[in-house]
């Protein structure tokens, strides 16, 4: 760690991530407080579910897209040209929060938000590898996704506070996400600091002015190249289940925090609960960020990916059916960590196995899987959930489906090669 912390080129990309991330905690605080817990607004099950669907569905379709863009311009270009732009459209999307107008627009404007996110994170992972020697890249993953998840945690902890000062008003909500531009702004500014091609990709194909039949031929590239590297297919496929169980997951914890639980002291209800969840959860990346790089040395990646989910399905399965405050934190705890550390072994699998002429391709596509799965998982617990949350028949099934996972990838990577 401390090597990759001396590269000034590795502490720029870094910065660039945690300013954006810090910046997209803020933002999606002040979007997830004025549609669920602003008491001007009302919102159900369904409802939150359908938002949320509304705001990934139609960009995560297009995302594999984006990934062929993205191997046709510089990173550079992308980190600084996305950051600009999603500043003006954060300020968009407070305008209608200030004049308290939602629904679909609402929606659509967040979602071209969120469609140019795509843009800056597929281009952060898939620039990594030019920052970091190939035997970093596990820890380089680790401190990267773990900082940025923190840094996500800490904006929306930010946006709490100053929530306090603004009001839980839709005019409160407006100025939180104008706030957010600061963190998108900086972003910028240090993704100007890199020349030209620095971050990759090595080699441009065709032109920026690709027509939609070279995109469709580059995705298609992109997803044979893809599918013909077992190991990232394997990792494809338990990073989309595990968001699909999250997903479920997510909505419960939702619908506890909103209509269930009630403040025990220190532990708090409502969106100050929810912050304690993240801020929890935060905890448990972090912890996995400092032993996953250690524990894909000791015992291999594929062995630590099948103990995390045998570890997640405990959890769901132990702490979750007292549905109180105390032991619900401790499971968001460990399905944090569980999460963070899934994420950051398939992403060094993904960076191990796909050159990088395709690793925009590759990161697109699953970041597409990665919020298709989630969404799916959401309009599965709005079927299944009732609107306290509470139900043990489905805390117990997304603890079957994390075993059955783990059985499913330790028999099949028993036929994989993996990299040290």
């Amino acid at each position: 760690m401390r090597g990759l912390l001396r590269r000034g080129d590795f502490r720029r990309l870094l910065g660039i991530r945690l300013s954006g991330q810090f910046a997209d905690g803020v933002f999606q605080a002040s979007l997830a407080g004025a549609v669920l817990f602003n008491p001007e607004r009302a919102a159900t099950p369904a409802d939150v579910a359908a938002g949320f669907a509304v705001l990934l569905l139609p960009y995560s379709l297009v995302g594999p897209f984006a990934g062929v863009l993205l191997d046709r311009w510089t990173r550079r270009s992308v980190l600084l040209v996305a950051n600009l732009v999603r500043s003006l459209q954060v300020v968009a999307v407070a305008a209608l929060l200030v004049a308290g107008l939602g629904g679909t627009g609402l929606y659509l404007a967040a979602l071209t938000v969120l469609a140019v996110n795509r843009f800056v994170l597929s281009a952060l992972s898939a620039a990594l590898p030019h920052v970091a020697e190939d035997d970093d890249l596990v820890t380089a993953n680790a401190l990267t996704t773990t900082l940025g998840t923190v840094a996500a945690v800490a904006g929306a902890g930010a946006a709490l506070g100053l929530l306090q000062l603004v009001g839980e008003n839709d005019r409160g909500y407006g100025v939180l996400a104008v706030s957010s531009t600061v963190g998108y702004l900086a972003a910028a500014a240090l993704a100007r600091g890199f020349t030209g091609a620095y971050l990759g990709p090595d080699t441009l194909e065709g032109h920026a002015r690709s027509t939609a039949r070279d995109v469709v031929v580059g995705l298609v590239a992109g997803i044979r190249h893809v599918a013909g590297h077992a190991p990232a297919v394997a990792a494809l496929a338990v990073l989309t289940i595990h968001r699909a169980v999250y997903g479920i997951t997510t909505l419960g914890t939702l619908l506890l925090y909103r209509n269930y639980f009630v403040p025990d002291g220190f532990f708090q209800s409502g969106i100050l609960g929810l912050g304690q969840v993240l801020v929890i959860g935060a905890a448990g990346a972090l912890l996995a960020a400092a032993i996953t790089p250690l524990m894909s040395r000791r015992i291999g990646k594929p062995r630590w990916i099948v103990t995390l989910l045998v570890l997640a399905a405990v959890a769901e399965m132990t702490l979750g059916p007292p549905y109180e405050l105390k032991p619900l934190l401790a499971a968001g705890f460990l399905i944090g960590g569980v999460g963070q550390a899934v994420k950051i072994c398939t992403d060094t699998v993904f960076q191990e196995h796909v050159s990088d002429a395709y690793r925009g391709r590759v990161f697109s596509v699953s970041d597409t899987l990665f919020n298709l799965s989630f969404v799916g998982g959401l309009l599965i617990g709005a079927r299944l959930l009732p609107a306290d949350g509470v139900s043990l028949p489905v805390l117990f099934g997304v603890g079957a489906v994390y075993l059955l996972t783990a059985t499913g990838y330790a028999l099949a990577a028993r036929r994989y090669r993996y990299p040290d």
